[in-house]
């Protein structure tokens, strides 16, 4: 199956010109969340290159990764920055992102992917759960109208990714006979690095560049990136975060249901605590 590069939506669609700038100008917590994920989002390519890889040989998977969820993913971080630069344009994102890069491009390779497709999948499905609840809830913060657009498109396209992950591990489930505890173990395993790695650079990187003077200073940097923590973790739609992780591991639907409930009062800290 070949497919033709295209994207759901484009930059233009969006209207920078027409931000209401003083609805979110003042809010620090909101631009420490936008800016962070800018950076991770335009790093989308290294990780991406090493899924190709990782997929050789599966030429469905590969042409998708590379002419639909790169470019996707790489839209995402320039309208992220594009909508940075026209609220706080005194930001030198070039700066913040060049640092940003050097540190996460060093701990991003290939050597750090599951060595079983199919736990990759189910890890991929971790992330994409990360991000549909990140943009998510960065929906439901702002009542900036664009925004609240661009981050409703960023959740429909990872919300899409999801699925795609998830019906390619199901393939991979099969042939590589894998059962629910290995899968766990690969889910659970990426819930905590996307806890303590990814998200955690790029807050660093974003405060670093906002306060020189307190680089280094693990203290401050707790204490200024953990108010913005807790505004993403009071809107996080813990349900669907639950339902979405819980998927890869195929309970049956009774079990499933039973455990949704409790776990959503969860869901906040396994991606924030």
């Amino acid at each position: 199956m070949s497919y033709a590069p295209s994207l759901p939506w484009t930059l233009e669609s969006l209207d920078l010109s027409g931000i209401d700038r003083a609805r979110v100008r003042h809010n620090e917590e909101l631009f420490f969340l936008l800016c962070s994920s800018s950076f991770v989002e335009s790093g989308s390519d290294l990780y991406t290159h090493n899924l190709v890889a990782h997929f050789s040989g599966d030429e469905e998977l590969q042409t998708w990764l590379s002419q639909h969820w790169e470019h996707e993913e790489l839209q995402h971080g320039r309208a992220l920055s594009a909508y940075v630069r026209a609220v706080w344009p005194e930001f030198d994102w070039d700066q913040g992102f060049a640092a940003f890069w050097t540190e996460y491009g060093a701990v991003c390779t290939a050597e750090e992917l599951e060595t079983s497709r199919g736990l990759e999948l189910a890890a991929r499905c971790v992330v994409e759960t990360g991000t549909a609840s990140l943009y998510r809830a960065l929906h439901e913060i702002t009542d900036e109208p664009v925004l609240k657009q661009l981050t409703g498109y960023i959740k429909s396209d990872e919300v899409r990714h999801f699925k795609y992950f998830y019906q390619h591990f199901r393939r991979y489930r099969e042939n590589e006979g894998l059962g629910r505890y290995k899968v766990f173990r690969a889910v659970l395993k990426r819930v905590n690095e996307i806890r303590s790695e990814d998200s955690d650079i790029a807050l660093r990187h974003v405060f670093e560049q906002c306060y020189p003077q307190h680089r280094g200073d693990r203290e401050a940097f707790r204490r200024i990136a953990g108010k913005a923590q807790d505004l993403l973790r009071r809107h996080i739609p813990a349900e669907m975060t639950v339902k979405m992780l819980l998927k890869p591991l195929d309970f049956p639907p009774r079990l499933q249901g039973a455990l949704e409930k409790p776990l959503a009062k969860l869901a906040e800290k396994l991606f924030l605590s």
